[in-house]
């Protein structure tokens, strides 16, 4: 699997995601014909090399004309991927990212997602960094994206909504459930849009994984500090299967007036949104009431849109978020030749070899359908054909 670990032992901003990603290989001119397609407003693109502290990175730096800029709304900027015509991965990557933003600007303002005015990751450098970043992944072949614990900074910002305090709301609030690392870093360490970049893609936060370094890249920002280097920096290549863990969060309500139905629909829309599991356990409430647990298991950058799924679907009035370490067996499907025709087999391996295999059950079904038997003669079928198979 080809990985993208980001260390940001300095922060991050958009521009330094894509400096990184560009200093760690992507092609400058791939990218600048796809951000071309956005057809945004004097808009102009360029790199240049330059030292932060000594150390070497790219700067990715967008021109535009401020002067009649709209401030534009979450549909606005979704209308203009979509007319982009990017790559499928590269626009529900950037599709993603700004209705995460949306969803917490609505937060913060109390107003609705729709209402929100995209300020700062309305304007053109930042809607450039943020597609920027996802077609770099795309078009470096990165299936998965981990990161370090985020540095915040410290101190006050100046922005459109006037002075703020560091790390800025919408950050803060892109950031929970996430690690935070300590730093004396003074002023505004990681960005709005980083933290919607990062927390949206990253499957995890923590220590860099066992892999095989493909590639390094160093991002830089504008500031340049003696103390430490203004650069972000990203580790490209193959994940190590034995290093195969991720964190995810837990979230679980406490239900005791919601009927079965309204539950097993919730179940398959929290599924639908992207849910990596959901299930229900039993359970006696106080007054000794029976009730059940509904419990989802997201990545962190789905929190929220779960959350918002849980509260408008069952009648519960809190949720209990739990960051969790998971490992993982390595998933691979095989297909195997069975009487009853071909039978996919979910295979799980590890480091040290296969661990499990277990024949698809949609497979075995619709086999046992076709040709009139049980259902547990095509499994058997299937797990004997792929013993055989293996030579076990």
């Amino acid at each position: 699997m080809k990985l993208a670990y980001f260390d940001c032992f300095a922060g991050a901003g958009g521009d330094m995601i894509v400096g990184a990603l560009l200093d760690a290989g992507c092609d400058f001119a791939a990218l600048q014909a796809e951000l071309a397609k956005l057809d945004l407003p004097s808009c102009s693109l360029r790199t240049e090399k330059v030292h932060r502290a000594g150390l070497a990175g790219t700067r990715f730096i967008v021109g535009f004309d401020p002067a009649g800029q709209p401030h534009r709304h979450p549909s606005d900027i979704l209308s203009l991927i979509d007319r982009a015509g990017l790559s499928a991965r590269s626009s529900e990557m950037a599709k993603r990212i700004f209705t995460r933003l949306a969803e917490v600007e609505a937060k913060v303002h109390h107003i609705g997602a729709e209402e929100v005015h995209f300020h700062e990751v309305g304007a053109v450098d930042s809607i450039a960094d943020i597609v920027g970043s996802c077609v770099a992944i795309d078009l470096l072949g990165i299936e998965a994206v981990q990161c370090s614990p985020i540095p915040l900074g410290s101190g006050m910002l100046k922005c459109d909504h006037g002075i703020m305090p560091v790390p800025a709301p919408a950050t803060a609030e892109l950031l929970a459930d996430v690690p935070i690392a300590t730093t004396d870093i003074q002023g505004e360490a990681t960005t709005p849009t980083a933290a919607a970049i990062l927390t949206t893609l990253s499957e995890s936060f923590g220590a860099m994984p066992a892999m095989l370094i493909g590639a390094v890249g160093y991002g830089a920002g504008s500031r340049d500090s003696a103390d430490i280097p203004n650069l972000l920096r990203v580790f490209i290549g193959q994940a190590d299967e034995a290093g195969n863990a991720d964190s995810v969060v837990e979230l679980s309500a406490n239900i005791d007036d919601c009927t079965g139905e309204i539950l097993g629909s919730t179940i398959g829309r929290l599924l639908s949104a992207g849910c990596l599991d959901a299930w229900i356990t039993p359970a006696v409430m106080k007054k000794s009431r029976p009730a059940w647990v509904l419990s989802a298991l997201c990545h962190v950058g789905d929190v929220q849109a779960i959350e918002g799924i849980i509260f408008s679907e069952t009648t519960t009035f809190g949720i209990r978020r739990t960051t969790c370490l998971r490992s993982k067996l390595i998933r691979g499907i095989e297909t195997v030749e069975t009487c009853y025709g071909p039978i996919r087999v979910k295979v799980g391996r590890s480091a040290g070899g296969e661990v499990t295999a277990s024949p698809e059950f949609e497979d075995c079904q619709a086999a046992a359908t076709t040709h009139h038997v049980p259902v547990r003669e095509v499994l058997s079928a299937a797990q004997e054909s792929y013993r055989h198979r293996k030579g076990t």
